[in-house]
């Protein structure tokens, strides 16, 4: 087996010493322009690769950060580890992404692969089954940072990246009523998760305001997925049949589209509206109309957050919550004219 270059290899090669080829690798200021040209192309002469985790330990930092999301098939958490890596990538940062697949133990998992990964940081959005968040406080423990977006927990005292998804319920149910839509129904998933349930309370609370009832039937609690949107206009479509249904997320809207298309009762003759502007809601048939939750933006505050953190003594010292605000995307779903 070919023997691994070293600093001691470049050193010997340029006839200086191996602390001078450490500096001149590592940017030390006080390298000429000239040497330090030399090391990095002897460097690359001989396929130097550096020992990342000598580095590491010298320094206690691995530059490398986790991220945990339910899934990477949803363009919303896709768009936001992005935007994360494009946010870091300058501080010499990597990321390390964790899928949970909405399963409390995967994500317990997760949180302990990363930290034996010796990872810098965590930064996670919650599956649908957590409820106990103890798994999490390994991380502040550690004194490292943690940064939950999207989807929170109160009880956990660390800085969140939100949106403001009460507004993002009242601002869709809205839209609904101003497009002249009167029974408007609701499609969410069961689970106790903060931002389903403050959208729900959005809803309820537009329909106050404009005076029209919250009725009971009207509102669908199952899971979040293709399957479960059909489910939900199946059921809402065989009595008390609203004219309009907001999904809990796009991808449930999407089915909720595709049972009303399968009963002739194509939208937006039935309104529909999502949450989150996944890639495919402006290409399907009709195109659908959502709340977009600014992907990319969350992703560059939880970037920015992390930065804040490590430059502070402790990660801890100050604790910020942004709240992001919701915008609605109108397409031909609620379209009443269309």
């Amino acid at each position: 087996m070919k023997k691994k270059t070293t600093i001691y290899d470049i050193a010997k090669a340029l006839n200086i010493t191996v602390s001078t080829v450490s500096r001149a690798l590592s940017g030390f200021p006080a390298i000429s322009d000239t040497t330090r040209k030399a090391v990095v192309d002897m460097a690359k002469k001989l396929n130097y690769s550096p020992n990342k985790l000598a580095s590491a330990l010298k320094s206690g930092k691995t530059y490398i950060i986790g991220v945990i999301v339910p899934s990477v098939q949803a363009h919303f958490f896709a768009s936001i580890i992005h935007c994360i890596e494009d946010g870091l990538k300058d501080s010499g940062y990597r990321v390390i992404i964790y899928q949970s697949n909405e399963s409390v133990e995967n994500e317990i998992n997760g949180v302990r692969t990363l930290l034996e990964a010796q990872v810098d940081g965590i930064m996670a959005s919650l599956s649908l089954e957590t409820t106990d968040v103890s798994h999490f406080n390994e991380i502040i423990e550690q004194n490292k940072p943690l940064i939950l977006f999207d989807r929170v927990n109160t009880g956990l005292k660390v800085p969140t990246i939100t949106l403001d998804d009460f507004n993002a319920g009242y601002i869709a149910t809205k839209h609904l009523i101003d497009k002249g839509f009167k029974k408007i129904a609701f499609v969410t998933t069961a689970r106790q998760v903060k931002i389903f349930n403050d959208r729900l309370e959005g809803y309820k609370k537009a329909l106050s305001d404009h005076n029209f009832p919250v009725i009971n039937e009207h509102i669908v609690l199952g899971g979040l997925s293709i399957k479960d949107g059909r489910f939900g206009a199946g059921k809402l479509m065989r009595a008390n049949k609203p004219d309009a249904i907001i999904a809990g997320d796009d991808f449930t809207a999407l089915g909720v589209i595709q049972k009303l298309k399968e009963i002739n009762e194509t939208p937006p003759e039935i309104g529909v509206i999502g949450f989150a502007n996944e890639a495919f809601s402006a290409y399907i048939t009709p195109s659908l109309s959502t709340i977009d939750q600014h992907a990319a933006q969350m992703g560059k505050e939880c970037a920015k957050m992390f930065l804040k953190m490590i430059s502070q003594q402790h990660p801890y010292d100050k604790i910020e919550h942004v709240v992001l605000n919701p915008s609605i995307i109108e397409r031909e779903s609620t379209d009443k004219r269309g």
